[in-house]
């Protein structure tokens, strides 16, 4: 069980996972659920996306017809926020929460995370892998603990990207995946992909490269600046809002891991913290109410707020959320998270500077 300190310095209103098996069942948590929250809306789903391509045009509009160097900071923190917005709705699309309707999902999410450089299908598969596998050291696939053992012979760059740079990691997990996995997000061959799933690989990334054409063709026509001015900085801070959010999703020094048969699967879809991202939260499309996602991940995000009120009573203490400023969750878990002990099950992050005592 957490200790009082711990719940002092992190505001959050649950315990450590126990050993014991869970007190409740995954048919018991769909049946405190309302019904409807299952069911997503084609028009409203879609509303979400028009909306977000809407206001990140309107912010191109003014910031093209100002062209002021006093507007530009402000655009970029606007526009990379809403470029995060929109890979939300990909999100989405990718889990097909977005509608029941295939080609609609993969259309939407091509036309959401194209734009901003995620090949989706690619992603849509690896981000699969991470929730049948969450919670477990040996096969989740994104910001999961490498062992202690790992963490002292990992390379200088390999640390650098992972603990003093992570909210840039991004664009190199695209391209190399994470500590002690191989593949990548753009080949059909990669261990990420299924053979059966070639053709969406080469669709999505034949996709990217044509963006990554387009965007060559801007700066070849109008210079390096305007790319720098209208789309890499917004980037860039949509990259640090991506890493930031997905880190804190999982990253928390009293969320456990699993080993071996130690972990199933609504055990490790518990291994997430909700976190209140104050006005951010509807901009984001509630991205933070992770919990009930993490259960239910074919659940529109629009329906997570009430599910998760309805979830509460049932999970009780095994309800992970956190209150407290952003900024300093993520600087605590900075800090305090680097690996996990070599042996054991469950076992919590610590680090060289702060070992945890059992």
């Amino acid at each position: 069980m957490q200790s009082n300190t711990v719940l002092k310095q992190a505001t959050i209103t649950a315990s450590s996972t126990p050993k014991e098996e869970l007190p409740f069942t995954l048919q018991d948590l769909k049946a405190a659920i309302p019904a409807y929250c299952f069911e997503p809306s084609v028009w409203k789903s879609l509303s979400y996306f028009f909306l977000d391509i809407g206001i990140i045009a309107g912010f191109y509009a003014i910031a093209y017809k100002l062209d002021s160097w006093l507007f530009f900071p402000i655009f970029w923190v606007l526009q990379g926020t809403m470029f995060w917005a929109l890979f939300v709705v990909g999100h989405d699309c990718g889990h097909g929460s977005f509608s029941k309707i295939k080609w609609l999902n993969n259309l939407i999410g091509h036309l959401s995370h194209t734009p901003i450089l995620v090949p989706f299908h690619g992603w849509r598969i690896s981000h699969r892998t991470h929730h049948a596998n969450t919670g477990s050291l040996e096969t989740d696939e994104s910001w999961y603990p490498v062992s202690q053992t790992k963490y002292k012979q990992m390379r200088w760059y390999e640390k650098l990207f992972r603990y003093n740079l992570p909210l840039l990691a991004y664009p190199l997990y695209l391209f190399k995946r994470s500590p002690n996995r191989e593949g990548s997000h753009f080949l059909p061959n990669s261990p990420l992909f299924r053979p059966s799933e070639k053709w969406d690989i080469v669709t999505s990334s034949v996709l990217w490269v044509l963006m990554v054409a387009f965007l060559g063709g801007l700066t070849f026509q109008f210079g390096w600046l305007f790319l720098v001015k209208y789309y890499l900085v917004p980037y860039v801070v949509f990259v640090m809002w991506l890493d930031l959010v997905t880190f804190l999703h999982h990253t928390e020094p009293d969320i456990p891991w699993y080993r071996g048969d130690d972990w199933y699967f609504l055990k490790g879809a518990l291994s997430t913290i909700d976190r209140d991202y104050g006005f951010i939260n509807p901009i984001h499309h509630d991205i933070g109410t992770h919990v009930a996602h993490h259960i239910f991940l074919n659940m529109p995000h629009y329906h997570l707020k009430t599910a998760t009120e309805a979830l509460k009573p049932v999970l009780g203490e095994y309800y992970r959320c956190s209150n407290e400023p952003i900024w300093k969750s993520f600087m605590r878990s900075y800090w305090a998270c680097h690996f996990v002990k070599d042996q054991g099950s469950p076992v919590y992050y610590e680090s060289p500077k702060h070992p945890r005592s059992n």
